[in-house]
């Protein structure tokens, strides 16, 4: 048994020791502004399947200095996917969106904004904690109303009751929200140029058959998937609610 403990933390030791140096050697080569050479390393590490976030916020940022503001997109999203409060790669994904004037909002209506930012800061385990703490506050508030003498403080308890009830529902909401978001992965970026999109899942003959145009470094949500291989067409939802087809290889999955 102490014979495969210690087999496993070789290994686990081993495979950080090897990571170690290409992350390093990708962080000096962006360092020098060789980015090309910056990002074939970064990716030679995602390739191994050892990834975090700050390794995707890293490749965000070579894509952006090598002037491919969809794929540094795509990357700051897949930084977020990871973890929510990796506040530089929100930041960087907000200033790229506004410096190329890819605006992810375009649909939501102020309060959805607002609840959607609130919403994905946090990781599922962050708002399931945060259930956790209301709910077990929900119970002291409870507990103040229906054993202690005073009015006043069983008044506080039972409004503070219920102000832990609506806290525990929104956080609980939001975990399963943020989780589904994180399985599903259904959200994906346009990586193509100028994209029309068909009302049918094949090329569009002429105009009547393109549905719309979506620009590079747009976020879209896969509703549907037909096809296989070279031919496979994703159905996508816009932010303003537009719905169509394109090909699979038009965009990348976050």
């Amino acid at each position: 048994m102490k014979h495969t403990v210690f087999t496993i933390i070789g290994l686990l030791l081993a495979m950080v020791c090897h990571a170690a140096p290409v992350v390093e050697q990708a962080n000096q080569a962006y360092d020098r502004e060789l980015y090309k050479k910056a990002l074939e390393l970064y990716t030679s590490q995602e390739k191994t399947g050892e990834v975090s976030s700050d390794l995707y916020y890293n490749i965000g940022n070579t894509y952006y200095r090598l002037n491919d503001a969809a794929h540094a997109i795509l990357y700051y999203e897949r930084a977020l996917l990871l973890d929510p409060g990796n506040s530089e790669a929100r930041s960087n994904l907000q200033f790229v969106r506004e410096r190329t004037g890819i605006n992810h909002q375009d649909g939501a209506n102020i309060i959805q904004v607002a609840i959607n930012t609130v919403v994905a800061r946090f990781s599922s385990n962050t708002w399931a904690v945060l259930a956790l703490v209301a709910f077990l506050l929900m119970l002291a508030g409870v507990a103040a109303y229906l054993w202690l003498d005073s009015v006043g403080w069983r008044k506080t308890g039972f409004f503070g009751a219920m102000v832990m009830l609506v806290v525990v529902v929104a956080s609980v909401t939001c975990a399963v929200h943020n989780r589904n978001v994180a399985v599903d992965r259904n959200a994906a970026i346009v990586v193509a140029d100028n994209v029309a999109l068909s009302h049918a899942p094949r090329p569009a003959k002429d105009k009547s058959e393109v549905a719309f145009e979506l620009v590079k470094g747009v976020k879209v949500t896969i509703t549907d998937r037909v096809g296989k291989d070279n031919n496979r067409w994703l159905r996508v939802l816009t932010d303003d609610r537009r719905q169509a087809w394109l090909r699979a290889d038009q965009v990348e999955i976050i």
